[in-house]
């Protein structure tokens, strides 16, 4: 161990005695990983990994440390306070925890944008995480050459009590945003690595004048950019994913005074019902040497894996860097974008496939995230869907209050005269239970009408119940597609269901009144 980098650990509190591995290379993490038992290699040589109980996101866990001169913070549901004491001395239980153990310390980047990137510095008791770290963040191989920027002390093995601690449960994601600290009790989980870094990205770019956002985003031959807004399952992952265009990213970005940038450099994939046909990027990336794949089942027998398999959890994962993608931008940075969409997944089939929106509809909508969730996978008469409102397509990850990441947005689609788009990939003809998805390839060529320019000279009829702009007509999409009501059988429970979806936005734009 370097003595400068002992004498950082001591600074945390860690007094080492014992190994610390900095900057393994992958093949010796994924070694050490099978060493120490902490998963086993697939037949392609994958690790994979179980983190059962937590093999999600632990959003009732997440705490931000309170200091009294912090006014832009939104508490609530999201971001729970706690003293600063507080977290101070779960920190030093995390530290003394960490002494004396074998620790895996990965140096890494955030933010592709040289004037925006910071530096992470990883300290984790499991190897297969620093290989997960290594895959998602920006890694160069290099140690910091001075004090890192953030810092995530993640103790897996930790638990924490309730009462001394503070917190609700055996797990704990506290955030110290001011010294850009992170800690991790209990939840093994990557996710929580990988999102309480973008928490401090959220927090902190909006000083520089640059808008931090939950989108994929692509660039066209001729350089045009294209973000993609959207909640899981609204194919924010699947429209920006094409041979056409080339990947920026897939999940976290930052738009500054440069264009657009990548905070991260790995793609962290959902692999349930993966299938070689139909995804065969992911397919290709999630069965490689080195990939990190979580709470997959694979094969004792032959060591495959079993991506149609759920018994520890839906959300199966596969963690990868961007490098196992062909059709990428290397420096995962790009223009200013002309075209922005806000994918939703209306699950009652009452909003139209495709609308532009004027710049303070682009304000509302973006605040208010809009998707819908459904209660089960099969279709069934008892499942109803439920509208689901996200605060910019992000909630979970935004410490400060909306009216900041709004206002930004407005700034830059007014200054750079952006095309702002409302798509809708759920369903048409009816709700979940007597409608139908909208057919993707429909989807697909709306997307392109708008990136190829042929939308240029079209002709708009606004929507009667949202009053948004919608295209009279568009080279390959049924028309009664374009006007929703058109598409079900009984017009007056269609206007009953869009009205009463129109409440539901109306009631959730409620809580940002006092912001603006």
């Amino acid at each position: 161990m370097a003595q400068n980098l002992s004498h950082w650990l001591e600074t945390l509190g860690i007094v080492h005695q014992g190994p610390v591995f900095h900057n393994l290379s992958r093949s010796e993490l994924v070694a050490e990983a099978i060493r120490n038992g902490e998963g086993t290699l697939t037949h392609q040589g994958a690790l994979g990994v179980i983190t059962t109980p937590y093999t999600g996101r632990s959003p009732d866990d997440k705490f931000i440390v309170d200091y009294p001169d912090q006014t832009n913070l939104w508490w609530g549901d999201v971001n729970r306070r706690m003293p600063k004491e507080s977290f101070q001395s779960l920190q030093n239980r995390i530290s003394a925890y960490l002494s004396n153990r074998p620790l895996y310390i990965v140096d890494c980047f955030i933010g592709a944008d040289p004037d925006y990137r910071l530096a992470i510095r990883v300290v984790t008791e499991y190897a297969w995480q620093a290989l997960f770290s290594q895959n998602l963040f920006i890694y160069t191989g290099q140690a910091h050459s001075s004090e890192p920027d953030i810092i995530i002390l993640a103790a897996l093995g930790f638990n924490t009590h309730p009462e001394i601690d503070h917190v609700k449960s055996k797990a704990a994601i506290a955030i110290d945003l001011r010294e850009k600290t992170v800690l991790i009790a209990a939840a093994k989980y990557a996710g929580e690595i990988k999102k309480s870094a973008f928490t401090v990205m959220n927090a902190i770019l909006p000083e520089s004048n640059v808008l931090p956002m939950h989108c994929s985003a692509n660039v066209g031959e001729k350089g045009d950019v294209a973000l993609y807004f959207g909640l899981s399952g609204t194919g924010k992952t699947t429209l920006s994913s094409t041979p056409d265009r080339k990947l920026i990213g897939d999940d976290e970005h930052g738009w500054g005074d440069n264009g657009v940038f990548n905070f991260e450099g790995g793609c962290y994939a959902k692999t349930i019902r993966l299938n070689p046909e139909h995804e065969p990027v992911i397919w290709q990336a999630a069965n490689q040497y080195g990939t990190v794949l979580e709470n997959v089942y694979i094969n004792p027998e032959n060591g495959e894996p079993d991506f149609d398999d759920a018994r520890l959890t839906e959300n199966t994962r596969a963690a990868y860097p961007l490098s196992r993608v062909d059709n990428i931008i290397p420096e995962s940075m790009a223009g200013h974008p002309s075209n922005i969409f806000f994918l939703t997944a209306d699950a009652f089939g009452v909003m139209p496939p495709i609308a532009k929106l004027e710049r303070d509809q682009a304000s509302y909508y973006f605040l208010s995230g809009y998707t819908s969730k459904v209660a089960g996978t099969e279709r069934g008469l008892s499942q109803m869907p439920k509208a689901t409102f996200s605060t910019c397509f992000g909630e979970p990850f935004l410490p400060l209050t909306p009216d900041i990441y709004a206002r930004l947005l407005k700034q830059k689609i007014e200054k750079h005269n952006c095309n702002i788009w409302l798509v809708n990939t759920g369903w048409t003809g009816g709700g979940f239970n007597t409608g139908k998805r909208m057919h993707l390839p429909h989807t697909r060529r709306m997307i392109n009408w708008i990136l190829t320019g042929e939308h240029e000279n079209a002709q708009y009829h606004t929507d009667p119940i949202f009053e948004i702009a919608v295209p009279n007509e568009i080279s390959g999409i049924p028309t009664e597609l374009l006007n929703p009501e058109r598409t079900w059988q009984d017009a007056s429970e269609f206007t009953k269901v869009a009205n009463a979806l129109k409440d539901d936005f109306t009631e959730n734009f409620k809580k940002f009144e006092r912001f603006l």
